[in-house]
């Protein structure tokens, strides 16, 4: 595979182009030209497709664009690009599975197959959802921890720290990134699970500053980096020094990409297909060992719509069955937690996820955006679901899908809020008050009565 030290010479060296020219002029078009090329059509009446062909189409097409657009980097206006041959050894050479976490905590993650026997790693938590005080803080990793299919932790954000707001780039994020690593070994210790890994590094950190400060004070080599390009198909220096210091202490990179249904990929064929580009450059530039993809539907700030549904489906189809990276995706629901949405949205989001061949990663309640809705039940619920459909047909998924989605798709606009940790958990004890168990049991029921087989 083409060596780190030669990707950073072609971003200071590649051709030359203005940001929006790469983006109007050579991204946008080649996008649609190879979406046309290779016929792929979004077909909004089976949001779980089952079509093998359809894939490794889009998957083709996905390669076909990477090569013919590249990757561009805005510090230096320049275009890193990466010939045939090269794409073709990356993903020859690319990890097949990626070992987390310590002791009786150590987990393998491991590539899965559409409809796959193999259970999905769970990659569990906050989804850098933010919280006020340490003390939620603290609450929220212990009951994510507490949970026994946890294989990884997504924590929190801290927004505030000694009564100030975080400020990024000032000496409060790096104090801020910090407190997040130090409150969150502590909390996976109360957990009594101290090699739970922690896998969203710190998901404060807007910063390579912050990043780098914060992974001093308690990340450990066997925990992950989560390292994302910005949309669309670009990387800046702050990932890339990102990048250099994991690989010089030897850590683990968790690649990040979340294309926009409605920006620059456009409607569902291109998010598919710029979905599969993000994995080569995931390989080739962040270095990645896993890959955790979240298309997001810009309208609604979540990917639960009808629309997202399939274009992430058939790529995380396309790459499981072409790629032996280990992947998941990454689930952000509109409504809040406490709340029949919620767990509707996180149901379907599942129904879609592992049955494609994908692992998951969960902790995106109430769009991930309002301060303490967030709690340990609904990554609980979610890989409850993801176990259950493990082995499951994508035909028999799409059924399911089909018959949840109108029972939230019209609230998108506008969903509940939901209630704060502080209201929907008791605090000493961090477990869910009666009225969430007793909302969480009925949605578990309806589920089962349809047909989902809990284990």
């Amino acid at each position: 595979m083409v060596d780190f030290f030669e990707v950073i010479r072609r971003a200071l060296n590649g051709p030359y182009y203005a940001e929006d020219d790469f983006i109007m002029r050579l991204l946008v078009p080649q996008l649609r030209d190879v979406v046309k090329g290779y016929d792929i059509s979004h077909d909004p009446h089976n949001p779980v497709p089952d079509d093998d062909r359809l894939a490794d189409a889009v998957f083709q097409a996905g390669k076909d664009l990477f090569t013919r657009v590249g990757v561009f980097c805005p510090d230096t206006s320049r275009v890193i690009r990466f010939s045939d041959e090269e794409v073709e050894e990356a993903l020859r050479d690319a990890p097949s599975a990626a070992v987390y976490g310590e002791g009786r905590d150590e987990t393998v993650w491991v590539a899965r197959r559409p409809e796959s026997h193999v259970r999905p790693f769970c990659f569990l938590g906050s989804g850098g959802g933010v919280v006020t005080t340490d003390d939620v803080y603290v609450r929220l990793v212990e009951g994510y921890g507490r949970n026994p299919r946890t294989n990884a932790i997504t924590c929190p954000c801290i927004t505030q720290i000694n009564g100030m707001r975080v400020q990024a780039g000032s000496p409060l994020e790096l104090l801020a990134c910090i407190r997040s690593v130090e409150l969150g070994r502590a909390a996976l210790r109360r957990a009594q699970r101290p090699g739970l890994p922690i896998l969203n590094s710190i998901s404060t950190a807007v910063t390579a500053a912050g990043k780098i400060t914060g992974s001093a004070f308690g990340l450990r080599d066997s925990d992950g980096w989560s390292i994302g390009p910005t949309s669309p198909l670009k990387v800046p220096f702050e990932r890339l020094n990102e990048v250099a210091y994991v690989l010089a202490r030897g850590g683990s990179i968790v690649s990040d990409p979340g294309p926009i249904l409605g920006g620059y990929a456009g409607g569902p064929a291109g998010v598919a297909v710029i979905n599969v580009a993000y994995l080569i450059l995931s390989i080739l530039v962040l270095r990645c060992h896993t890959y955790n993809t979240y298309p997001i539907d810009v309208r609604y700030g979540c990917n639960t719509s009808r629309e997202i549904m399939w274009p992430i489906s058939i790529s995380t189809q396309a790459i499981c069955r072409n790629s032996h990276v280990p992947m998941c995706n990454h689930t952000y629901v509109a409504a809040g937690p406490m709340t029949e949405m919620c767990l509707y949205e996180i149901a379907v989001a599942m129904l879609r996820n592992v049955p494609s061949g994908g692992a998951i990663e969960y902790g995106g309640t109430a769009k991930a955006t309002k301060p303490d809705h967030l709690t340990p039940l609904e990554p609980l619920f979610a890989s409850e679901v993801a176990y259950a459909t493990t082995g499951m047909s994508r035909a028999e998924s799409n059924e399911f899908v089909k018959r949840l989605l109108p029972r939230y798709e019209e609230r998108l606009a506008k969903p509940p809020l939901g209630k704060r940790f502080q209201e929907a958990y008791h605090w000493d004890s961090i477990e869910p008050r009666q009225e969430y168990i007793d909302l969480y049991k009925r949605v578990k029921d309806e589920l089962a009565d349809l047909g989902l087989a809990f284990r």
